[in-house]
């Protein structure tokens, strides 16, 4: 008999739980591959292509707003944040600065994507679903009824877009902040992405949540190795729509292994 959605994904059975799953790093490069191979799925696949199109438009314009926004912002910031320069070692003052404005850069594509997939959010979740169909041969998961799924759509968004202060000022912090606030936007990222997909399982917003808690390593390699491509200039031009289609993939891969890390 089928687990209740309710519970899904199902909790580990002892038998499960002595198997054991791989090191959590080899679970992180797997999410990480998911990035990968989302876009070799889409361009293997042209009939996607026009689901696509809209949100790959909507991102780079999200992207290149939040990259300016960062930029300007970064620059007024600095003078009112950080220590004079004269106060500082030349190097620490350089690498704070550095990471400073990698704080206040990747704040502000988080901020441009989020409204992006905000305005893309229909477009993305028709992409998924016939992923989906393509990948099972069947129909997708069916959900819990459109209006339902746009409110638990609404939450993520508002999460993604909360998630762009805390990167910036997780930014700040020496040494660690860096890595940290990579993982932070990592995470919320993968949440976002996942979320047309988990959405149909009928999960809520705090399930979803705990289904990432549960596969933490696949879905912050995920997410990291996505929000570090969403930085390269030309590499983002078809990466959203692509880990759309990745982060699909990765929970209808997931479904079949319930334990947790």
């Amino acid at each position: 008999m089928a687990e209740p959605l309710s519970t899904w994904p199902p909790a580990p059975s002892a038998a499960a739980g002595a198997v054991g799953r791989p090191h959590p790093l080899r679970r992180a490069a797997a999410g990480a591959w998911h990035t990968f191979s989302g876009v070799w799925f889409l361009l293997r696949h042209p009939g996607l292509w026009p689901l696509a199109a809209l949100p790959a438009a909507l991102a780079v314009g999200g992207i290149v707003g939040g990259a300016l926004l960062g930029t300007f912002s970064a620059g007024w910031l600095e003078s009112t944040v950080l220590p004079p320069q004269g106060r500082m070692n030349p190097v620490a003052s350089l690498l704070l600065t550095m990471t400073y404005w990698s704080g206040a850069m990747a704040a502000g594509v988080l901020i441009g994507l989020g409204i992006a997939l905000l305005l893309a959010a229909p477009a993305l979740d028709a992409l998924s679903r016939r992923v989906e169909e393509r990948q099972n041969g069947g129909l997708p998961a069916a959900g819990a009824g459109l209006r339902w799924e746009l409110a638990e759509s609404a939450k993520a968004t508002l999460y993604f877009l909360a998630a762009a202060p805390i990167v910036l000022l997780l930014s700040l912090v020496p040494l660690v902040g860096a890595p940290l606030a990579l993982l932070w936007g990592g995470h919320a990222l993968a949440l976002q992405q996942t979320d047309p997909a988990l959405t149909r399982r009928s999960l809520s917003f705090t399930q979803r949540r705990r289904w990432h808690g549960r596969f933490r390593p696949e879905s912050l390699g995920f997410g990291a190795a996505g929000l570090l491509l969403l930085l390269v200039p030309v590499a983002n031009l078809l990466l959203v729509p692509a880990l759309t289609v990745g982060a699909t993939r990765l929970v209808m891969e997931l479904e079949d292994q319930p334990q947790t890390g």
